[in-house]
C-alpha cells in the first residue's frame, strides 16, 4: 500500500514521549493498522533485551511486500558495543537475508525515536520509511534533536511516522529505567 507523503504526514507537537514534549511526524489521518500490529511485534522484540540488561528497545525491517524481513534489540550491555541498538541490529539482518545493503522499500519499525547513528544508517540504507513508537526527546534524531530522514543536504530521504503505540512504548521503557532505580536502590541499603 502506497502513501503519499503530504497526505500522511504533518508536523506537530506531541506530548507521548519519554519525558516532556518533543517534534515528531505524526499521521494526520487514521494510521494504517498494520503499523500498529507492526509496533506491537517490536515490543515484543524489545523484551529480549531484558535478559542481557539492556534498555528494551525493539526494531523490525518490513519488507516492500508488507514481509518481515528481520528484527533486532538492544544488545549494549550484552556485547560492550556502542553500535549496539535494535535498529542497526534490525538493518545488518535485513541486509544479510537480503543480500544487499540496500533496503530500498523497506519500513523499520521501532520502539523508540532512533538517535542520530540509527538515523544515519537508514540513510544509508535507503530505507523508504521509518515508524517510531516514543519520541526521544533527549537524543531522538527523527523530528525531536533534528531529522537526518529529511535532511535535503544528504543523498537520501525517507518519510518518518511517530507516535504510532507511543504511551505502550514509553511505559515500556519508563518501566524498565523504574526497575533500574529499585535495584540500584536496594543495593545501596
Amino acid at each position: 500500500m502506497m502513501y503519499k507523503r503530504s497526505f500522511w504526514l504533518v508536523r506537530r507537537r506531541v506530548s507521548t514521549s519519554l519525558r516532556g514534549s518533543g517534534d515528531a511526524f505524526v499521521p494526520i489521518e487514521s494510521r494504517p493498522t498494520e503499523w500498529n500490529d507492526w509496533m506491537a511485534d517490536a515490543r515484543r522484540v524489545a523484551e529480549n533485551a531484558l535478559q542481557t540488561g539492556d534498555v528494551p528497545v525493539g526494531a523490525l525491517v518490513v519488507g516492500p511486500l508488507g514481509e518481515r524481513l528481520a528484527e533486532g534489540w538492544n544488545t549494549r550491555e550484552r556485547d560492550a558495543d556502542p553500535c549496539g541498538h535494535a535498529e542497526i541490529q534490525a538493518l545488518r539482518a535485513a541486509a544479510q537475508r537480503l543480500g544487499s545493503w540496500r533496503l530500498e522499500g523497506c519500513t523499520v519499525v521501532v520502539t523508540l525515536e532512533p538517535c542520530a547513528m540509527c538515523a544515519g544508517a537508514m540513510v544509508l540504507a535507503r530505507i523508504k520509511r521509518c515508524v517510531y513508537g516514543a519520541s526521544d526527546p533527549k537524543g531522538g534524531f527523527l523530528g525531536s534533536l533534528g531529522n537526518l530522514g529529511e535532511d535535503a543536504r544528504l543523498n537520501h530521504r525517507f518519510l518518518v511516522v511517530g507516535g504510532i503505540e507511543a504511551e505502550a512504548c514509553a511505559a515500556q521503557l519508563r518501566a524498565f529505567f523504574r526497575s533500574l532505580r529499585r535495584a540500584s536502590k536496594a543495593a545501596r541499603g
